[in-house]
């Protein structure tokens, strides 16, 4: 069994959904008292927080490059980014680290495939559902990519910060993320990406008809296809 190295903290709310899916994930493929073999490096999020805001890029990439170094030196063979806006700098956290990355769009891509989806909405932080780091690797793939309007976006986005990354789950804010869902599906989403990784805590399948597509699950269930090949 490989290593996996996981860079959490953004925010530890989905980081213990990581651990708990992989772990869970290879119990069932090895049987037994099996549990994965994985370094977890969580980081203080308000830090990065601050810096997504104030556009400061370059400087995450370097703490987060500093970090998939420390996996790399404590024996990870490659990295699992538990946040799907960080992968913005996920080129110079495998340039520091010299490791791979299992990148969660790809993951999230090779899942619309196999399920025949070509046009998908996007739900996440401002960052993913607007800026090209993200939406151009879907589309790279040949899936066309929906994301919601301003005020829409501005709300999920919110909701996010406000709430799902401090733990906190409330019913208005449940109702309004479906009826965003609502508002792709009627511009042709065949799917939705619950692309931010706390987004599952607040959204389940059961609550819509419209099929999900959980990055947290996705990316996780990757991580230990690639730990046990």
């Amino acid at each position: 069994m490989k290593t996996i190295g996981l860079i959490g903290g953004m925010s530890w709310e989905s980081t213990q959904t990581y651990y708990q899916l992989i772990n869970q994930r290879v119990r069932d493929e090895l049987g037994g008292l099996h549990s994965a073999r994985l370094v977890l490096y969580s980081v203080d999020f308000a830090e990065i927080e601050a810096l997504q805001h104030q556009g400061d890029w370059a400087a995450t990439g370097e703490i987060l490059g500093a970090v998939g170094k420390a996996l790399a030196a404590a024996g990870a063979d490659f990295i699992v980014l538990c946040t799907n806006t960080m992968h913005k700098v996920a080129d110079s956290i495998e340039k520091a680290s010299g490791l791979p990355m299992l990148h969660i769009a790809d993951a999230t891509a090779d899942a619309l495939h196999r399920d025949g989806i070509d046009c998908v909405g996007l739900l996440g932080t401002k960052f993913t559902m607007e800026q090209a780091f993200y939406k151009e690797r879907l589309e790279n793939r040949g899936i066309r990519v929906l994301v919601p309007g301003d005020a829409q976006r501005e709300f999920v986005h919110t909701v996010i910060y406000d709430e799902l990354c401090r733990g906190i789950i409330r019913q208005p804010s449940k109702q309004g993320y479906l009826q965003v869902l609502d508002s792709l599906a009627a511009r042709g989403a065949q799917g939705i990406i619950l692309g931010c990784t706390e987004i599952g805590l607040l959204v389940q399948q059961a609550d819509t008809a419209i099929p999900l597509y959980d990055t947290t699950r996705i990316h996780a269930e990757q991580a230990v296809a690639h730990a046990l090949a």
